[in-house]
C-alpha cells in the first residue's frame, strides 16, 4: 500500500468510520480495489499521479465494478494526505451516513 492508502486504512479499519466494515485490497473479478465496504456497496480508491495516464483503463474498471453493482468514488493521494477529514465525510455521504 501507499502512504495515502495507509493513511486511510488507519481510519477506515475496525469499523472507526460510523461502524461500516471496510476491506482492503479486495479482489472483484480481473481487479483488485483498494478499500470495499459491501454493507454500502462502495469500493474507495484512492489515486495517485499515475492515474493521469490511465484515464481509459480507469473508465474501463468503474464500468465493470459499477455493473457489478458497486459504486466507485476516487479520491487523490494530496486530498487523503492534506485533507483526510474531508475524504472521511465524503465517504461516509457516499454510504448515507
Amino acid at each position: 500500500m501507499t502512504e495515502p492508502e495507509r493513511r486511510l486504512w488507519r481510519k477506515l479499519r475496525s469499523r472507526q468510520l460510523f461502524g461500516l466494515k471496510f476491506k482492503r485490497q479486495i479482489p472483484i473479478g480481473p481487479y483488485i480495489v483498494d478499500f470495499l465496504c459491501e454493507e454500502c456497496g462502495i469500493v474507495v480508491e484512492v489515486d495517485g499521479e499515475t492515474h493521469a495516464s490511465q484515464v481509459s483503463y480507469d473508465r474501463c474498471r468503474d464500468r465493470y465494478l459499477n455493473r457489478a453493482g458497486f459504486y466507485v468514488l476516487r479520491v487523490g493521494n494530496a486530498d487523503v494526505m492534506e485533507n483526510w477529514e474531508g475524504v472521511l465525510l465524503r465517504i461516509a455521504q457516499v454510504c448515507g451516513r
